[in-house]
């Protein structure tokens, strides 16, 4: 149940530190799947969209928001997904972009307005391990759905990359 006690800034505090599923580095405010958090009188609605229609990873980020909310004495939580404005990488922030690098994930480098991938232009990230550009993708699909696989031919080590989107 609500109570007085419960701000909205408390409660997208307490959101923000909620760790994404598949990449557990970053959060889904880092991310930018966390949209907003609304008070009511019973509880509260919190907002989030998916980096993709039907990533499968929705249902674990859900069941984490219920189960934290729940922890700090917040029971009654709605869920709204939001599929409008559609995500882009373009919401990851600069310290999860940081984060993913370090993490041995090479970030998204353009806007989404970069449509080379659908154009079949070929990208270089640069290596998260060594820095280097020389790099070649091996796979469309990396680890999850969103990543790509990529190797570097100067350190010869294999890597994600975050897909622009």
């Amino acid at each position: 149940m609500y109570t007085e006690t419960h701000s909205r800034e408390m409660i997208l505090k307490i959101l923000s530190e909620i760790p994404d599923p598949e990449i557990p580095v970053i959060t889904i405010k880092d991310l930018g799947i966390l949209r907003n958090v609304e008070l009511n009188s019973e509880g509260c609605r919190v907002t989030i969209t998916p980096t993709y229609s039907g990533c499968p990873a929705m249902k674990a980020i859900e069941d984490q928001i219920r189960s934290t909310l729940q922890l700090h004495g917040i029971g009654n939580v709605e869920i709204k997904t939001l599929y409008a404005p559609v995500w882009t990488t373009d919401w990851i922030s600069d310290e999860a972009k940081e984060k993913l690098r370090k993490y041995g994930i090479a970030p998204p480098e353009k806007k989404s307005l970069d449509k080379g991938s659908l154009l079949g232009k070929a990208k270089h990230p640069a290596c998260p391990q060594c820095g280097s550009m020389n790099t070649e993708m091996i796979s469309q699909f990396g680890s999850t759905a969103c990543k790509a696989l990529y190797r570097c031919k100067d350190c010869k080590e294999p890597f994600d990359y975050f897909k622009c989107i």
